[in-house]
């Protein structure tokens, strides 16, 4: 193995963005980095941005690292640019799934990229991962592939993907890459570096938690689940739903078992045991390298890139997420340990935001996957796991729930009293079934005396309980309840402040007759949201897995789904009956749901039984 670039070259170079070019190499006197990290997203050194966070962790541990950003996927020279790298290529289609960043829903493409230069679209290919690793390999055969990122992580073994509406096998695969890294990746990224440091083949890091690898030989995978066959999870849906939910249960630290999937003459990929949570510690550090905090300046003529408005003054304060949605990812890449940051560490990098030329004053997010969470759920969870056949929050608060706002209160205090901070906002969502668990209201009114700017973003996603249980989500009451609370507070404080719902349509278990019910209910409030999401099938979520199959993979029992294009126009439609450009459909839907009764003149009805234009 060759000798690792010497560390003091970094240290002297300073905080500056890592090598994009040749003459970036040569200014810092590399003439081979160590890893060459291919990202589909440009190149931005936040640590909002997962390619962000892993080159900088490797930096901090002496490894160089240089960066291809957005690569031509049709010319294998662009992927050469650094040259070989001496351990291997990291490899990453982004902050996002490629296949969601390019497609909504309706698999129409989207018109607005906000992760590239500019906010254009198609600077990177549909599938990203699998064709970057295929245009590595023209040129560097037998070097060493590593990918990782979100759409890496949730494809990791056999999957529903919805674009092709096919079963599609591990990416590890397809990619032909020689080893996976799943979920955040800080923790496997640096055993992996140690061990290709110290002359492992990286097809003997068989051993790492966090990690997915491919084997011919069963034997040497010991104390692991057998998951069905690939080719018999396609074949059989339910045999897919009992796969599905065997990988569900075991996404936890402390009880994950090892899993294995058989694919014929391709062997078996073996998903290795999540990686350990973070502690608070180590996400200081993680959260306080180097970071440039924007992105590379070559983009400047381009506009910049538009994701960074979003988190260029937010603060990550916590990950992972004990609130178990049914259609979130969360628990199959963060897990559902929650981890959190110090205040004094969040404090260090607010200061440091409120001596940027941009900033305004306005500290625009602090939280995490669920802004009000920021420790685990329960005492047990950080020796024994997460339970494997109860959610924390679903169907009822566990009565082993801690319910504590006072660390989170006490750090937005601190925040908003720094010196030159004029407002401090709370935009990442909080989660207010365990807000209503607290008897102590004192979170809430300071919620909305000093953290909310007239309104409030919240996500009851629908208002029918039996909707509500496939989601995962509270019933429909603790809603109505938070709402009572939410205003009372807002009454006492003498303010004029109201909840933004986020709602949902077409999520498996809502027919038209649901989605009527949920208009009626938009109508009893006086309130049409300007947006509506049509449920999205993702990669690895229970929604997905109930999407594909018509099975909830909890008990197996039948679940409607509306796949009909029309039909999921016309649930869509009724969440926004009053607009006229929506009036046949919903129309259409009333007459189909039999609720004639919501076509007339009354005040309960949701539209005239003519059209009226003009």
């Amino acid at each position: 193995m060759g000798k690792r670039q010497p560390v003091k070259v970094q240290i002297m170079a300073g905080k500056q963005f890592l090598p994009i070019s040749p003459q970036d190499m040569k200014a810092r006197g590399i003439k081979q980095l160590d890893f060459v990290y291919v990202i589909g997203d440009a190149y931005v050194d936040h640590p909002s941005f997962g390619h962000a966070i892993i080159s900088r962790v490797l930096e901090s541990r002496g490894y160089s690292v240089g960066i291809i950003s957005q690569p031509d996927w049709r010319d294998p020279e662009s992927i050469s640019i650094l040259g070989r790298p001496r351990l291997a290529f990291l490899v990453t289609a982004g902050n996002m799934d490629s296949m969601v960043n390019h497609y909504a829903v309706s698999k129409k493409h989207r018109d607005h990229d906000a992760y590239t230069p500019g906010g254009v679209t198609g600077k990177r290919p549909d599938y990203a991962t699998v064709v970057y690793c295929n245009l590595i390999r023209r040129t560097y055969k037998k070097t060493p592939v590593i990918i990782g990122g979100i759409e890496a992580s949730l494809r990791r073994l056999g999957h529903y993907d919805y674009w092709s509406d096919k079963v599609k096998r591990s990416i590890l695969l397809d990619s032909a890459a020689d080893l996976l890294l799943y979920g955040m990746g800080e923790r496997s990224i640096v055993e992996v570096a140690e061990g290709l440091d110290s002359g492992i083949d990286i097809h003997d890091l068989t051993y790492i938690d966090g990690t997915v690898y491919r084997t011919m030989d069963p034997d040497s995978v010991y104390d692991a689940l057998r998951l069905p066959d690939f080719e018999k999870i396609c074949k059989n849906k339910r045999t897919y739903a009992e796969s599905f939910y065997i990988q569900y249960k075991n996404t936890d630290h402390f009880t994950a078992k090892r899993l294995i999937e058989y694919y014929g003459n391709q062997g078996y990929v073996v998903q290795n045991p999540p990686a350990a949570p973070l502690t608070t510690q180590q996400m200081d550090d993680i959260y306080e390298l180097p970071y440039m905090r924007t992105y590379h300046p070559s983009y400047e003529e381009a506009g910049g890139v538009p994701a960074i408005s979003e988190v260029k003054f937010s603060l990550t304060s916590s990950r992972g997420c004990f609130g178990g949605c049914s259609f979130c990812a969360l628990t199959f890449h963060q897990g559902r340990t929650v981890q959190a940051r110090s205040h004094g560490s969040l404090l260090r990098e607010a200061k440091e935001m409120t001596h940027d030329p941009d900033f305004k004053g306005y500290i625009h997010d602090v939280g995490g996957p669920t802004a009000n969470f920021r420790k685990p759920s329960c005492e047990k969870q950080l020796t024994d796991g997460v339970c494997q056949n109860r959610q924390c929050l679903f169907p009822s608060p566990c009565k082993n729930l801690l319910v504590d706002h006072s660390d989170y209160l006490t750090l937005l205090r601190k925040l908003r009293a720094l010196p030159g901070v004029k407002k401090v906002f709370v935009r990442s969502g909080i989660r207010f079934d365990y807000l209503m668990c607290d008897p102590d209201r004192s979170f809430l009114r300071e919620l909305c005396k000093y953290h909310v700017s007239g309104q409030l973003k919240v996500a009851p996603e629908h208002i029918c309980d039996n909707v509500l249980n496939k989601m995962g989500k509270p019933t429909v009451s603790v809603y109505n309840d938070f709402q009572k609370a939410y205003k009372r507070v807002n009454e006492k404080l003498g303010k004029k402040q109201y909840l933004v719902p986020y709602l949902m349509s077409s999520h498996p278990g809502s027919s038209l007759r649901e989605a009527v019910k949920l208009a009626e209910y938009i109508r009893d409030l006086g309130y049409m949201p300007e947006q509506v999401q049509d449920f999205y099938p993702t990669p690895a979520t229970l929604s997905t897995c109930m999407y594909y199959t018509e099975l909830d993979p909890r008990n197996m029992k039948k679940v409607y789904v509306a796949k009909n294009p029309h039909e999921k126009a016309m649930q869509r439609a009724l969440i926004r009956y009053r607009d006229p450009k929506n009036y046949d459909l919903v129309h259409e839907a009333l007459i189909k749901a039999h609720r004639q009764d919501l076509i007339g003149w009354d005040k309960h009805c949701l539209i005239r039984p003519v059209k009226i234009t003009g």
